[in-house]
């Protein structure tokens, strides 16, 4: 499991011209899904992204949480974090799990997020054209990656 995770001034998900997600202070989270993810990365990958001291204390130093500044969420399934793109200029994007694995996975993954961070998220809608808008406040941007922990 890949997660792309931004800290946001504002954060929102349009499909079909509707917005369906739509947040201030927090976090967007880009999720790519593995065929071989499992519960085990559903929740350390939660846990990693709500208690991530990226936000500033009363100094300006990033040394607070997400949970801990009561900010919110967005979380986005997007299969492209699994791209290879070491063969030609076409992307392969043969490691990221099919709809009938991901789906399943992404659901389980959101839930857990929100029993971590003691709330509802928002998401984006599974294989839809979505448009992601959004403020990165810093920029702020870390990538983490389940199988290698980090």
């Amino acid at each position: 499991m890949r997660a792309v995770v931004q800290r946001v001034s504002k954060a929102s998900v349009t499909v079909d011209g509707t917005i369906i997600s739509n947040i201030s202070t927090g976090l967007l989270v880009l999720l790519g899904i593995e065929n071989d993810d499992t519960s085990k990365d559903i929740e350390w990958l939660s846990r990693k992204i709500v208690n991530l001291r990226i936000f500033n204390d009363d100094e300006g130093v990033m040394n607070k949480s997400l949970s801990e500044i009561n900010g919110d969420a967005i979380v986005v399934s997007q299969f492209t974090l699994h791209a290879s793109t070491k063969k030609g200029n076409r992307p392969s994007y043969i490691k990221a799990a099919k709809p009938e694995v991901a789906i399943p996975i992404y659901k389980d993954f959101v839930k857990q997020i929100e029993i971590d961070l003691g709330k509802k998220v928002g998401t984006g809608v599974f294989g839809a054209d979505m448009k992601v808008e959004l403020l990165n406040d810093g920029p702020v941007t870390i990538s983490i990656d389940t199988k290698n922990r980090e």
